[in-house]
């Protein structure tokens, strides 16, 4: 909604925002969908550029659903109409640039070689973004408390998944209990919920739509 808003600089500042957060979404998207790297490149930043440019966000209203969706569709109407939009910026050229892809190729090369569509791969790759962005925001705030080595030590435990060698590992490598490790990351994982869920209220129309979209993004992992 902010994106929507008219000329300032906190619409631009949201502008840049999504475009920093969601092109790679959006690149593995069309690399899945069978264009080379040179390609997948250009119209990935054609398409960004062109929401920019033409201001789609104004049209994107709290009711109708989730960022995500409508990102996926804006998307696959751009490169419907591909043909006849590169031949209209041959002539006329893109005023924006957006320099964001240096590490577009090396990121895909890790994509798993697997059936995947190219709608499975995006919707995995949101969701990484999404966990990524709370992860590293959660990263800051205990780096700047000196805890970053700690709060990498935890990491692990956030999704499911227990450390290597168990508690007791972590707890000698902190000079702490394993119990108090056990709380430790306890404590993480509720607030790793906590800014999960506020992540994501950001993406929907309806805070009722929090719980699906949750769902949506561990169904998008599996």
């Amino acid at each position: 909604m902010a994106a929507g808003g008219r000329e300032s600089p906190a619409a631009h500042a949201a502008l840049a925002t999504l475009c920093e957060i969601y092109w790679y979404p959006i690149y593995a998207y069309v690399r899945r969908r069978g264009a080379g790297p040179e390609d997948a490149r250009d119209l990935t930043q054609g398409f960004l550029a062109s929401l920019l440019e033409r201001r789609d966000f104004e049209h994107l209203r709290r009711e109708r659903g989730r960022f995500r969706a409508f990102l996926l569709a804006s998307l696959q109407h751009y490169l419907a109409n591909d043909a006849a939009r590169r031949r209209a910026q041959k002539r006329g050229g893109s005023a924006v640039t957006l320099p964001l892809f240096d590490e577009a190729e090396g990121r895909y090369r890790f994509e798993p070689a697997d059936p995947s569509t190219p709608e499975t791969l995006y919707e995995r790759r949101w969701a990484l973004t999404v966990i990524d962005r709370v992860l590293a925001r959660m990263r800051g705030e205990w780096e700047a408390d000196a805890r970053g080595a700690e709060f990498d030590a935890l990491k692990a435990c956030l999704l499911g998944q227990g450390p290597i060698g168990g508690y007791a590992v972590v707890a000698r490598e902190l000079g702490r209990t394993e119990g108090a490790v056990k709380v430790a990351v306890h404590r993480l994982r509720r607030r790793f919920q906590t800014e999960l869920r506020r992540d994501i209220a950001e993406t929907v129309s309806d805070p009722d739509d929090v719980d699906d979209e949750i769902r949506h993004l561990i169904r998008a992992l599996a």
